[in-house]
């Protein structure tokens, strides 16, 4: 008998799709300010049909292969969404105010519900969302989200930090990994060394940025030689110079704390992404340069608050622009060819799924 020829896996050719945004700070600032207009004199009703026009003028001019994201979402849906959270905040609030033990347990029941707005919330998301007109859809359950965002949240605040990789693991395989594209699945699972070879420089920075920002405090506390003029009011003087020194103290702390989230979330990005792989043949690639999205970040923030807001046009294209570019999609073929196979199966956009979409939660 001839000899069993071995197993080889099958050599697909790879080819680099990167991400384009077209979108322009003069297109959006139209959309932008006539969204806000509408808004205040809706009183926030209008919020709902803004945040549809914003988020079509981003998809559609967001490109892959020659082809651009959709979004589906009705308005309507995002409202009640939006009443629904509003009116349990309120009676939250209320609760407090009148019945503070009874708040307690409601705070310890928001806790349980929390994630269940999340999973809805990706659902929706996921749902109204369409690449050459097939949707996609989240899979994702409760216990997942709870893993995830709760559990999680503890780990991080818990060990100061220390566990961060591992609940950013399980936060992204749960937004990735429970994605679906024209039911085809989607895999995510970074590795917990990776993740952590993204923790260092923030960490550093973190503890390094506090230790500055307590010695400075330290410093100007007590390094400063008071003179109050009148001998009387010296204590009350000194304690309000003292206050003011530690709540100047926490400015460049939250300065330290803003900096170190960037690099951080930057760097699991990358690393989520790149080990994110679409039906088995598709992977997606992110190549953030760190220091420069923390730059952008910081410098769109500044932007914005120092023009009351009229950089924030700008600011957001900014972003989109430079996301796009550091985004790409490793394909083995045409996908113009794979699309077109999903929609032979039925997946492509059909009025409805729009029935069961949900509604937005803002989650």
């Amino acid at each position: 008998m001839p000899a069993a020829q071995p197993q080889t896996a099958p050599n697909y050719a790879m080819r680099r799709e990167p991400f384009t945004f077209t979108g322009t700070t003069r297109e959006y600032f139209g959309i932008w300010i006539v969204n806000v207009l509408l808004t205040i004199l809706t009183l926030g009703i209008y919020s709902a049909w803004a945040k549809v026009r914003r988020q079509r003028y981003f998809y559609g001019n967001t490109h892959l292969a020659g082809a651009s994201f959709d979004y589906h979402a009705l308005p309507w849906r995002i409202l009640v969404g939006r009443i629904i959270v509003l009116v349990l905040l309120v009676a939250y609030n209320l609760t407090l105010q009148f019945l503070p033990v009874l708040g307690l347990f409601i705070f310890i029941a928001l806790m349980f519900a929390i994630p269940w707005f999340i999973m809805r919330g990706l659902r929706f998301n996921a749902r109204v969302t369409s690449y050459r007109n097939v949707r996609f859809d989240f899979t994702g359950g409760y216990w997942g989200a709870f893993l995830a965002y709760i559990v999680g949240g503890m780990l991080i605040y818990g060990s100061l930090g220390l566990l961060a990789p591992l609940a950013s693991r399980w936060i992204w395989n749960y937004m990735l990994g429970n994605l679906r594209y024209g039911g085809r699945s989607i895999d995510c699972d970074p590795r917990l060394d990776r993740l952590y070879g993204q923790w260092w420089l923030p960490a550093f920075v973190f503890v390094g940025g506090t230790v500055l920002a307590g010695a400075l405090a330290f410093g100007l506390l007590f390094g400063l030689d008071f003179k109050p003029v009148d001998p009387a009011s010296a204590s009350g003087w000194s304690i309000g110079v003292m206050m003011i020194t530690l709540y100047g103290a926490m400015i460049p702390l939250l300065l330290v704390f803003m900096l170190s989230s960037l690099l951080y979330r930057a760097g699991t990005r990358n690393v989520a992404m790149n080990e994110t792989v679409i039906d088995g043949r598709h992977m997606l690639a992110s190549s953030i340069g760190r220091r420069r999205f923390a730059w952008i970040s910081v410098s769109n923030l500044l932007a914005t608050i120092f023009t009351l807001g009229l950089a924030r046009p700008w600011a957001a294209i900014r972003m989109a622009s430079y996301m796009a570019t550091v985004t790409a999609l490793d394909s083995t073929g045409s996908l113009d060819a794979y699309a077109s196979a999903l929609q032979n199966e039925g997946t492509a956009t059909g009025s409805e799924f729009l029935d069961v979409e949900g509604f937005d939660l803002g989650f």
